[in-house]
């Protein structure tokens, strides 16, 4: 009873039959997931300078992209799409991506300025009195010292991703997703898609998180190893 239940509730003939398409998924949600990083990435970044640089405009971009942040996916969506539209792939492609980035602002900005705000004054005060300017302090000397915070958000933002790219299988997309609501929306529930739309979401979420580990680690070899 019990192998027969495992076969009923895992094919593996049908994971057989559709390695080239679970090849193709898995690339498109590496696809949405790093389009969305880089680019949440690149605009947090300017905020986060524009925050350090203008202090008291720290705190409605903060809140600004907490709210964004607190926003379900799907109404995201609902807001987007009629403005964007999505009809052909570009539209949906846009579509998701702009609902994506919206989640990555809250933790990438504000471990950015936290990072750099925590590095120490005298630290910085050294460095001036070697005749350095402030943009080569903060190049040089503010950044570094900030990866290991920076990094930790930026691990952060990129299993949230992984995980909300799941949902724009709603728009045609979603990568792994697309198993997940393919085996739903059957007529009789298909559950070898979901297990195989779960469980390699996980691990990608896993394996990358892992992966921007090491790389923190690999690019601050003089941080502490508790700090990941």
């Amino acid at each position: 009873m019990i192998l027969g239940q495992t076969t009923t509730l895992f094919d593996w003939s049908w994971v057989r039959r559709n390695l080239d398409n679970i090849w193709d998924r898995t690339v498109e949600h590496l696809t949405l997931t790093g389009v969305a990083i880089a680019v949440g990435l690149l605009v947090s970044v300017a905020l986060a300078s524009a925050a350090l640089k203008w202090p008291r405009i720290y705190e409605p971009v903060a809140s600004f992209s907490g709210v964004l942040y607190t926003i379900p996916s799907l109404a995201v969506f609902a807001l987007v799409a009629p403005v964007i539209g999505i009809g052909t792939p570009t539209q949906r492609f846009i579509t998701a991506e702009i609902a994506l980035i919206s989640y990555t602002f809250l933790i990438l900005i504000r471990n950015i300025v936290t990072g750099i705000r925590g590095v120490a004054v005298e630290t910085t005060e050294a460095a001036f009195g070697m005749g350095y300017r402030r943009s080569q302090v903060r190049r040089n000397i503010e950044v570094p010292l900030a990866l290991p915070v920076i990094m930790a958000g930026i691990r952060i933002t990129t299993v949230t991703v992984i995980g909300l790219v799941t949902v724009t299988s709603l728009l045609g997309l979603g990568g792994l997703g697309f198993f997940i609501l393919d085996g739903l929306r059957r007529s009789i529930i298909f559950p070898t898609e979901i297990i195989v739309g779960v469980v390699l979401s996980v691990a990608l979420a896993a394996i990358l998180d892992l992966a921007l580990l090491w790389l923190g680690r690999a690019v601050t070899p003089w941080a502490e190893k508790g700090i990941s």
